[in-house]
């Protein structure tokens, strides 16, 4: 954006020399507001509608940022919207991290400097298919806080997180010579059983404070006039969202009837949607998404599209939904750019959309970035997990009679086993089970090493095991990802419930939180088996560690690139190259197949490293054992839907 000000140099004859000075000038400010009168935006004076479209930051590597910036700017789009995810900016309280791939501040001076406008969307509440909709996971210390109100104990983590992050807003805001156009308060807020205005209230009178009084706040709101009108008040203007499919005059009559005048928005126009394990790929066709539209920019309206580019789920940070079903570590979401950032057909039929109410940008597309079939790369079980124990916590167990959730050990991703002894004698099959439904949200279970089978939240309450008086019982618990959507995001992990054996209440817990994560980064070392621990049974074997390595070819010019990695014949578990966390890979669900891996994770000048963490069953003892490097993507394997009557474009983002 241009400076607010001119440097002028003026030069006389004076005295028979010349004499210079500077002279600062002020040009007109920029501004950006609402014209009620002509219904419309009003840009440094004149009328402005937006054209946008979704990318989170914190779904792209900042490697990428540029390019994918510029791929939206190329297609004709004049404005992003993007979230701000808290938890990934403060995992642990008063730990605030704004650099590398989440150097939020870079990310909004690309798009500036791309020439695109920015909506921004910080929260606190995001929803996105993002873990606990990006709210930290550590507000549930105090478990009896109501998450999206006016508690007291969730206004003061909120306050402290936003006194850190709007200060550093401001400066980017359009008023102050940066991107930021607009910005929404709270997100899809009359979803939420609350209906909270006086936390609506609170957070205007914050944002304003932070902020100022010329920058423009917004909420979003589902198409239907309890939505709206749970969630705005006074001093939010209020912005709708809806499908492709839905009927788009109908749904800006709602707007209309919270806000006569001023201009129309579609702040999420959905081109695809989200998965979630167990289901099938959504697939929405382009002839929907262009004909939706085109009739939205004829209507005048401003628009988003949610998503133009998807992106990918690292870590652990995806989300889930109610019944219980975690979203894949893909968010490709069928959207005009792929998970990958490849070009699309939806990509170029919205820009021939576009094209019809503005210009386009002239000048080649950037194309789609090349990728790499490696090949297969073995691997060798190097960890039963249970054998690490010291090197996975370091700081040691916690010990109870009752099982501790993950926020009580401090533990707000991964996995926490569970660890007591058999109480009684089950030589004969013995039923497990959490009677409560309180295995949050997957475990594996071993008797003295011999896996037993898996519990799951929601699915599989109970299952018999055997094992002698005293036997040691092993559950790993996995966190899959907190609900993202709805009244039940408060979501509590790990064994939240007791368990039982038989009619007997298990006690006596010893319970490890697991630094995965650390101990991969610094190198698992090789460590000699108990022998009892190598056993599996037909459909499990005991959550293990495998490890392999693979080179880059030298000879082949612009390595490394982008790829995919296969899964041939593994189960479910989290994948590590080079340290960097993947994700979490589950073929024998589906949809997702293969995962997406970066270039930028990969090396030309060293061993690239490979760590999996099988959970359930690999086919080395049987087949090859090995993963692949491919260069095309599986993310629409058949599945049998867990969930049929999931409906597309029904919940929040």
């Amino acid at each position: 954006m241009a400076s607010s000000e001119t440097v002028c140099c003026i030069c006389a004859l004076f005295f028979g020399g010349i004499f210079c000075t500077l002279i600062w000038t002020a040009t007109a400010k920029h501004t950006f507001q609402i014209d009620y009168e002509n219904n419309c935006f009003k840009k440094d004076g004149e009328s402005f509608r937006y054209i946008s479209g979704s990318i989170h930051y914190s779904r792209v590597p900042r490697y990428y940022w540029k390019d994918r910036i510029l791929k939206m700017y190329m297609l004709g789009l004049n404005a992003v919207h993007t979230y701000v995810p808290w938890n990934f900016h403060e995992v642990m309280p008063k730990k605030f991290v704004f650099d590398g791939d989440k150097d939020l501040e870079h990310f909004l001076q690309l798009a500036n400097d791309s020439g695109l406008l920015v909506i921004l969307r910080p929260g606190p509440y995001i929803c996105a298919e993002w873990d606990m909709g990006s709210l930290p996971a550590w507000i549930l210390k105090k478990d009896r806080v109501v998450l999206r109100s006016s508690d007291p104990d969730y206004l003061a983590a909120v306050d402290q997180w936003m006194n850190v992050l709007l200060p550093k807003i401001r400066p980017l805001l359009y008023n102050n010579g940066g991107p930021i156009i607009s910005v929404q308060v709270e997100n899809e807020y009359g979803s939420y059983f609350a209906c909270d205005h006086d936390y609506l209230r609170h957070l205007v009178k914050l944002f304003r404070y932070h902020l100022g009084d010329e920058v423009v706040l917004f909420s979003t709101d589902g198409s239907s006039l309890h939505n709206v009108q749970c969630g705005t008040v006074d001093g939010l203007y209020a912005a709708v969202d809806f499908g492709p499919t839905e009927d788009i005059t109908k749904c800006f009559e709602v707007q209309r009837h919270f806000e006569p005048k001023g201009p129309l928005i579609n702040s999420e126009l959905y081109t695809g949607w989200l998965d979630h394990w167990g289901e099938k790929h959504q697939v929405v066709a382009t002839s929907v998404i262009t004909r939706a539209l085109d009739t939205v920019l004829g209507l005048g309206a401003n628009v988003n599209m949610y998503m133009f580019i998807g992106g990918t789920n690292f870590g652990y940070w995806n989300g889930a939904n109610t019944p219980y079903a975690a979203q894949p570590t893909s968010y490709d979401y069928d959207a005009p750019l792929s998970e990958a950032g490849d070009l699309t057909v939806k990509y170029f039929a919205i820009r021939e959309v576009i094209r019809k109410y503005k210009k386009v940008p002239d000048g080649p597309i950037p194309p789609s970035v090349p990728k790499f079939a490696y090949g297969p790369v073995p691997l060798k079980r190097q960890h039963i997990l249970s054998e690490m124990l010291d090197v996975l916590c370091p700081s040691g167990p916690v010990k109870s009679v009752y099982p501790l959730n993950f926020v009580q050990l401090n533990q707000y991703f991964g996995f926490v086993l569970y660890r007591t002894l058999l109480p009684k004698d089950c030589s004969s099959p013995t039923s497990l089970a959490s009677p409560l439904n309180g295995v949050h949200d997957r475990a594996y279970i071993t008797v003295d090493g011999v896996p037993q089978g898996v519990l799951e939240r929601d699915k599989v309450l109970s299952i018999n095991i055997t094992g002698k008086s005293g036997a040691t019982l092993d559950i790993l618990v996995e966190n899959q990802g907190r609900v993202n959507f709805g009244k039940y995001i408060n979501d509590f992990k790990g064994l939240v419930t007791n368990l039982t054996l038989g009619k007997d209440l298990l006690t006596g817990w010893t319970m490890y939180p697991l630094r995965i994560d650390d101990a991969v980064g610094q190198g698992l070392k090789e460590k000699s088996h108990k022998s009892f621990l190598s056993s599996t049974s037909s459909t499990f074997s005991a959550p293990a560690f495998y490890i392999g390595s693979f080179d880059i070819p030298s000879g082949i010019p612009d390595l490394p690139q982008d790829t995919f990695i296969n899964f041939p014949g593994w189960t479910k578990g989290q994948i590590w190259i080079n340290g960097f966390n993947l994700g979490r890979y589950w073929p024998a669900r589906g949809p997702q197949i293969t995962l997406y891996v970066p270039r930028h994770i990969l090396s030309t000048s060293a061993p690239n490293n490979i760590t999996v963490l099988e959970l359930e069953k690999s086919p080395c003892d049987v087949k090859p054992c090995v993963v692949e490097f491919v260069d095309t993507p599986v993310l629409n394997a058949t599945v049998s839907n867990i969930f049929p009557g999931r409906k597309l474009f029904a919940g929040g983002h």
